[in-house]
């Protein structure tokens, strides 16, 4: 194992550094061109302006786009800090803040593929390698088009990933393992999907090793930190809390119309295929098909010991399954993109190195926008051709899970042995003779 001098892993995190810089240096200016509105992040703000003013949460409509309150009472309290910011200092702080989560991401993907036994040599024997990868990945990936779109909107969902994979790349049977999930839950309902999977999970293990083990704790943790939040936004919003959890939360047409071309899920793909604002059952039957599998392809990667590809097929799936996926909800391909060149690199051929090149460039492609969309419905005219484009963070995440339940045929690779790091010795500039006996011998 070669292992490289501390100065010059320094060098090579400083000049990581610097291409992450440059990167979102032209990033924010493109933005700034592209003049953002960063609506969804006004959104915020008129809801904590509403918590502090006693207002009716719910009946809120706010920004040119009258837009509505769609999260848990707990969301709104988290964002009342934004109602002490002028819009532009909230903005610029929405978007350094986006930027460093957006390499914390990085930093906690590539922390969950190096605890896989299946990972690859990408980030091992080096103390300075996983931040240097975090700085590489995160000055390439700002570009696709999920992460361009949240920061487009100052959405929030870089922290619900940094939240449930600070969670998942924790070792089992970490204390606070489950806090991330359950809060996350408790703003977002979507990673609540991350609770049946550890249970799942935990109920497969305890056939064979007992009941109690690190996922069974890991799913109550999430559900005790859930609950807390909830019960905390009930006791200081109790109307709204109230309206929430009997009503708001089975109205899915307030986030939108399922056919438009960003919800990026089963729902919104079937809207498009049938050309109705609302597929009904067929989508139901779908999802509970598409979420079974999902599933399981989770719960057998995680029994395999592989956990970022248990991790990720658990996300895919929820991305899948929930009746709207915005495409910047689809920030996952990070981590998604990062596990398809892990295995490239360990295992090599050209079909991986493909897999992972061509799912980069599908994200940053932005095709999903290249076919009819906007006022008037004109989703619901697509032929089959701008069909498959506009499918195609949902085409993405099948074929990941397709190439997950495939993986849970081939044997295991243990891990190859890790050994210590030992000094690094310099080279001698002065030749080594032989010796005499050498010489006769």
């Amino acid at each position: 194992m070669t292992v490289i001098a501390p100065a010059a892993a320094r060098r090579r995190v400083a000049l990581a550094a610097g291409a992450c810089l440059l990167s979102f240096t032209a990033f924010w200016l493109a933005q700034r061109a592209a003049d953002v509105s960063m609506i969804d992040l006004m959104v915020y703000r008129a809801e904590g302006e509403t918590v502090r003013g006693g207002g009716d949460l719910y009946a809120l409509r706010t920004t040119e786009a009258h837009l509505p309150t769609t999260y848990p009472p707990f969301a709104a309290l988290l964002f009342t800090p934004l109602t002490l910011l002028t819009t532009a200092a909230m903005r610029t702080l929405a978007t350094l803040g986006n930027l460093l989560l957006l390499v914390g991401f990085a930093h906690l993907s590539l922390r969950l593929i190096q605890n896989d036994p299946t990972r690859g040599d990408l980030f091992r024997g080096e103390r300075h390698a996983r931040v240097e990868g975090a700085l590489w990945a995160s000055a390439a990936v700002v570009w696709c088009e999920p992460v361009w779109t949240t920061l487009r909107y100052g959405q929030i969902n870089l922290l619900l990933g940094v939240l449930v994979l600070w969670d998942l790349s924790r070792r089992p049977g970490h204390r606070w393992a489950g806090v991330g999930i359950g809060v996350a839950a408790a703003i977002k309902l979507t990673p609540a999907l991350f609770v049946a999977f550890l249970l799942l999970t935990g109920a497969a293990e305890a056939v064979r090793r007992g009941p109690w083990r690190p996922p069974v704790r890991h799913a109550c943790v999430a559900a005790v930190s859930f609950a807390g939040a909830t019960l905390l936004a009930a006791v200081v919003l109790p109307y709204d809390s109230r309206r929430f959890w009997t009503r708001m939360v089975f109205e899915a047409g307030r986030v939108g119309l399922a056919e438009d071309t960003a919800n990026q899920s089963l729902r919104g793909v079937l809207a498009r295929l049938l050309h109705t604002g609302e597929p009904g059952a067929r989508w139901a039957v779908a999802a509970a098909v598409i979420g079974a599998l999902g599933l399981a392809v989770a719960v057998v990667a995680a029994l395999r010991g592989e956990r970022a590809w248990a991790a990720l097929a658990c996300a895919v799936t929820a991305l899948l399954v929930s009746p709207v996926s915005w495409s910047h909800h689809w920030v996952w391909c990070v981590p998604m993109v990062l596990l398809l060149g892990a295995e490239a690199a360990r295992r090599g051929g050209r079909a991986r190195w493909a897999a992972a090149g061509g799912a980069y460039l599908a994200f940053c492609s932005y095709a999903l926008w290249w076919v009819p969309h906007g006022v008037g419905r004109l989703e619901l005219g697509q032929n089959y051709g701008q069909m498959v484009l506009s499918a195609l963070y949902v085409v993405l995440g099948s074929g990941f899970l397709i190439t997950a339940a495939r993986r849970s045929r081939a044997p295991v690779t243990p891990p190859e042995p890790r050994m210590p790091p030992g000094p690094t010795i310099p080279r001698s500039r002065t030749p080594v003779r032989p010796s005499r006996t050498s010489r006769t011998a």
